[in-house]
Order: structure tokens, then C-alpha cells, then sequence
């Protein structure tokens, strides 16, 4: 398996993303169309979806060939699979039409070699996800975990028309093991085959009762229902815990947390684990980033902290009254920059997935090793287009299908 020939494949199939994905559904439902129930595209939104989240996903394990964790990353991806009811003969069938549809969006950059390195690189993704799925069934662990809704907290938004943002409180109906930081898959039986996953906003409980902070995604196929309709006594399913989110221990090193929006849930959790601890930290500080002063949703547990865990350093940052809540963000990089010694500094980071990655690049500005930023790597809203909306095309896209003239 050559993870250059991979790459630069990729690179072309990627562009061609709305093609690729449509040429593999076709290909995988005529020739197994026993699988079609575990894919729910019933409509375009649900389409291009799915088309992100299958690439983004790609592109991740093409980016980690030849990194640590990439191994670890794949079990637990087929540890999280079993709520689909996947099984072996799904992983083959995926994997023929995957290779199938790269084949035929690829052109004349498609040859022997690259096949040969695709067949490989899916052999090794499809015996990682068997063996984590593997392992979590031995554990007597359920493909999903029923879970009733025994709280519901709302905050309504600047939508209009009802809460933006719920927090939930769900009791399994078994124990589920996690861990501070971690998060979980959910659906809902009223959307059925659509699973997101959300941080959960607690450390373990003695009545294995969870807290997920849920905000509304405009046009999202789960949040509107999780947040606007779903109510005490409704069921949910999750999934099995994931992330690597969590707290690295002995705690050594001075440490840093940073949660912007719902990305509070994953650091209160973290936080929650450090003050169940006998110990005190010399350096600990945590920033918090809200578009406004009212998504700010839990001010209460946040002015606690001051008295619970006197050793930390907490700063809330949230625009001016009036002011774009992009100048949330100005002003949280203007604190990172005024702060020292962060070489010396553990960061957790949590939130919306383009803030993370732009955060990322400016501590290790300031300094932090790339190996102490500890976040979870979520999908994007989607790929990169251009003004128009339209998916912007590469040099080897462009040869392939050159854009009609204006």
C-alpha cells in the first residue's frame, strides 16, 4: 500500500465528490440492494450529507496512513458501526462499489497500481472496524442503548420560532460505560437511520444518567427534533461512547481548556473529573467562547467554578452588545496572546469544527506542541465551494470535467 498513490488519487476523486458518491449508492444498491436500508437518503439535503461525512471520513483515514492512532481510531469507528446492524458481508459489498465508483470518476488516472493500493488500504480499514466490532460484542456490549429522556432544559435562540438549544438528560436502559470528554451517537426513532453524534456534558454518574448540550443546526435532519419536539418520557438511541477527548493522566503539565458553544459540554465534563480530585494545579485555565451573552446557558455552573476550583484561571468571552459575534472569536485570540508559557501547557479544545481547526494553528503559534492540542476531529459542515455554491475544482478535477464557458 503506497500512501503517495493514494493521496494523489483521492485528491482527483474528491473534487468529483456529487459524482463519485452517486455513481457508488447506484452500483451498491443494484448489486446489493439488501443494503439499502441502512442508508437513508430520502432527500438531497440527506444526499449531500451523507457525501461529506463519507469523504471527510476518507480523507481523515488518508491523512493518518502513515500517523500514530490511525489503528485505534478505525476500531472504534467499527465499535460505533454496530448501531447500523453492519456485518462482514456489508464491509465487502461497501468496498466494491467504493473502489467501483473511484474507478470511474478517476479517468485515466486510474490504473492497476492505484487499484491495487485502494484494494489494500480498504482491507486494512475493514480488518481494524471487524476487530473493534468484534471486541465490543464479546464485551457484552448492545449495538445501542435505549435511553428515556428524564430532563429537558431549553434556551430559546435568535431564530425565532423556539429553542436553539436543549440540554437533555437521558437514563439508559443499561449501563454505559464513558469517559470524561467522550461522546456519543444518537438518533431518534421519529428520524429514522439518521445518527449525530453529540459530547456528553457530565463525568459518570452513580445513577448512569447522561447530560447532552444539543444546538440547532438550521436545516439538520436530527437537531430540529432533539431540540424543538423531543420531550420528557421519549426514547433515544445512542451509540457506543467515542473520542479522544480526554483527560491525559497523572496530570503533569499545566493545563489549558478552551470551549466554544456546545463544545462547553465535552470541558465541563473534563473539569467535573479534576474537581472530584483531592489535588490542586498550579496552572489551569479555562476559556469560554459564546456568540452572545445569552447562549452563555450555563452561567451558573460557570460562576461556581470560582468557588469550587479556586486554582482556576476562568475567562468568558462573548461580542459586545451589538457587535457581529465573530468578535467573540477576535477576542478570545487576543487572550490566547496575552497568556505565557504555553509550551509548558496541556490545551483541550473543543467546538465547532472550522473554529477548532483555526485555534489549532494559532497555539502552535504561540508555541504548544502539536502532540498536547487534544481535540476530536468531527466532520465539516462540508467541502470547500466557490461563490457561486458550486464544489470548487481542483487542477485534476478540472482536466476531467472542464467547466462550460460563461
Amino acid at each position: 500500500m503506497d500512501p503517495e498513490i493514494l493521496r494523489t488519487s483521492f485528491a482527483v476523486v474528491e473534487r468529483r465528490a456529487e459524482f463519485a458518491l452517486k455513481y457508488f449508492y447506484s452500483h451498491l444498491f443494484w448489486h446489493h440492494p439488501d443494503v439499502r436500508a441502512l442508508f437513508p437518503l430520502d432527500s438531497p439535503a440527506d444526499k449531500e450529507r451523507q457525501r461529506d461525512r463519507l469523504f471527510t471520513a476518507l480523507a481523515l483515514v488518508v491523512a493518518r496512513l502513515e500517523g500514530p492512532g490511525l489503528h485505534e481510531y478505525l476500531r472504534e469507528l467499527g465499535r460505533d458501526h454496530r448501531k447500523y446492524l453492519a456485518r462482514p458481508e456489508h464491509y465487502t459489498a461497501v468496498g466494491d462499489s467504493l473502489i467501483a465508483a473511484f474507478a470511474a470518476v478517476s479517468g485515466s488516472a486510474w490504473n492497476p497500481e492505484v487499484e491495487k493500493a485502494w484494494g489494500e488500504a480498504y482491507a486494512l480499514v475493514t480488518d481494524a472496524m471487524l476487530e473493534g466490532a468484534d471486541e465490543s460484542e464479546s464485551q457484552g456490549q448492545p449495538s445501542w442503548w435505549d435511553a428515556e429522556v428524564v430532563g429537558r432544559t431549553g434556551l430559546p435562540g435568535s431564530t425565532g420560532g423556539g429553542d436553539d438549544l436543549a440540554v437533555l438528560t437521558l437514563r439508559p436502559d443499561r449501563p454505559l460505560p464513558h469517559l470524561p470528554g467522550q461522546y456519543v451517537s444518537v438518533g431518534s426513532p421519529r428520524v429514522p437511520g439518521v445518527w449525530r453524534p453529540y459530547s456528553v456534558g457530565n463525568a459518570p454518574r452513580c445513577d448512569g444518567t447522561l447530560d447532552l448540550h444539543i444546538s440547532l443546526v438550521a436545516g439538520g435532519a436530527l437537531s430540529p427534533e432533539l431540540v424543538r419536539r423531543t420531550r420528557e418520557g421519549d426514547v433515544l438511541r445512542l451509540g457506543a461512547p467515542g473520542g479522544r477527548l480526554t483527560l491525559r493522566t497523572p496530570v503533569e503539565r499545566p493545563l489549558t481548556f478552551i470551549a466554544a458553544g456546545t463544545g462547553w459540554a465535552p470541558v465541563k465534563a473534563l473539569l467535573e473529573q479534576l474537581g472530584r480530585g483531592s489535588g490542586a494545579y498550579d496552572e489551569a485555565r479555562l476559556f469560554v467562547v459564546a456568540r452572545d451573552v445569552a447562549y452563555l446557558y450555563d452561567r451558573a455552573v460557570l460562576d461556581g467554578l470560582r468557588t469550587r476550583l479556586p486554582w482556576l484561571d476562568v475567562t468568558v468571552l462573548t461580542p459586545a452588545p451589538g457587535r457581529p459575534k465573530a468578535q467573540a472569536t477576535e477576542r478570545l485570540l487576543t487572550a490566547l496572546g496575552n497568556r505565557a508559557n504555553w509550551a509548558r501547557h496541556d490545551v483541550y479544545l473543543a467546538g465547532p469544527p472550522g473554529l477548532v481547526s483555526g485555534i489549532s494553528s494559532v497555539l502552535a503559534g504561540l508555541g504548544v506542541e502539536p502532540g498536547r492540542v487534544f481535540c476530536d476531529e468531527l466532520p465539516t459542515t462540508g467541502p470547500e465551494r466557490d461563490r457561486d455554491g458550486c464544489r470548487a475544482l481542483g487542477p485534476g478535477a478540472w482536466l476531467l470535467r472542464r467547466p462550460q464557458p460563461r
